[in-house]
């Protein structure tokens, strides 16, 4: 799917800078796997003075198997920590094998899904850091028959140094290969779904 055209109040307000726009357009040119359905969200209002937000839902037989988002920050002024003008901040919830979630390597692999789905995409960063957490749950008693469950988290942001769309998409192949969905066959283009080309109702 694509990015939905051009938000209304986007970068709050009109007085938003050149390169903040210019990089909000060059994520709204990401394309994703048709079954990731991605679509505007409201930005936080008090870390950046410019923000903007996406959250994904990826779905799988009419089932919702994973979701996440992701915000790009914006302070003209620079910000030390981030170590540049511009920061993403990116989360992904994935449903996952019970027996996958008692591996004790599960965090240590979920963030090399990260770095490949960033180099695959060529997408440039600095300054990066996050957190993976795994819950798993087994029911009890009256409720022994139900089966286990698991789930995995990432959290991460990065400073980006290069194009947005390329972050973009990275982000959406990491929704995906969390999930363990497997990944396009090499060769096989990525088009958008209908659902995701929906424009505001």
């Amino acid at each position: 799917m694509s990015l939905p055209n051009d938000h209304p109040g986007e970068g709050r307000g009109l007085g938003a800078p050149a390169d903040f726009r210019d990089a909000v357009a060059s994520m709204r040119q990401a394309t994703f796997r048709p079954e990731v359905f991605v679509e505007d969200m409201p930005a936080p209002q008090r870390i950046a003075p410019h923000a903007v937000a996406f959250s994904a839902d990826l779905t799988v037989d009419d089932e919702d198997i994973a979701s996440g988002r992701l915000v790009l920050l914006h302070d003209p002024s620079g910000n030390d920590t981030w170590q540049g003008t511009f920061r993403c901040v990116a989360y992904v919830r994935a449903e996952i094998d019970p027996e996958q979630g008692s591996d004790p390597l599960l965090a240590e692999v979920a963030w090399t899904w990260l770095e490949e789905a960033l180099s695959a995409h060529g997408a440039e960063y600095a300054a990066i850091s996050g957190t993976i957490t795994c819950v798993t749950s087994e029911s009890f008693g009256s409720m022994s028959q139900e089966p286990g469950t698991a789930q995995i988290e990432i959290r991460a942001s990065w400073t980006p140094t290069s194009e947005m769309r390329a972050h973009t998409e990275a982000w959406g192949e990491l929704l995906c290969t969390a999930s363990g969905l497997p990944p396009v066959p090499e060769g096989v283009a990525t088009m958008p779904s209908r659902r995701g080309q929906r424009g505001p109702e």
